[in-house]
């Protein structure tokens, strides 16, 4: 080489494995502060409707699925098989759900809503859709469906790299 030729200068070394990880906890906080906004946002609809956020789940599935065994609905809104029958007994004290027998299955019983179960649920459910509805109006049509195919993208990985014992 001539000493005319000029060194090549090489970009400093990077460990792209902390940034993708710096990137990734930073995507990570920031769906979790902003979920965990959004819940809030949720329980002060649902409470200002007098339940809580449990015993609104339970009814607004009981609405849109019709009678469900307990488990069903445990699983459906992500309680254990305690609480899911504790947040039950508390509904059904209220008279707004009543256990019922299984159809097919004798040693199973199905949840409905009661007639006052149901005029409560239709009227909350469309309160908390206008409430929900105010706290996303920060997004436009086209940037919700975005939303919520990334967040179902990075959901079902998740789930599926769980199940798999990835830690």
């Amino acid at each position: 080489m001539s000493g005319t030729a000029k060194k090549i200068q090489r970009p400093p070394k990077r460990n792209l494995h902390l940034e993708t990880d710096a990137a990734a906890m930073h995507a990570w906080l920031v769906l979790w502060k902003a979920a965990h906004a959004v819940e809030q946002n949720a329980i002060s609809s649902v409470s200002n409707l007098g339940l809580g956020l449990s015993d609104f789940a339970i009814l607004e599935v009981l609405l849109h699925k019709g009678p469900q065994p307990v488990n069903v609905i445990g699983k459906r809104i992500l309680l254990t098989s305690g609480s899911i029958t504790s947040a039950i007994d508390r509904l059904e004290s209220k008279e707004l759900v009543r256990r019922t027998s299984h159809p097919e299955d004798r040693r199973a019983r199905l949840v409905e809503l009661t007639e006052k179960g149901k005029r409560l649920i239709e009227c909350a459910f469309r309160q908390h859709a206008l409430d929900m509805e105010e706290t996303f109006s920060v997004l436009t049509p086209g940037e919700r469906l975005e939303l919520i195919r990334l967040l179902k993208k990075v959901g079902l990985f998740a789930a599926e790299r769980s199940s798999r014992g990835v830690q």
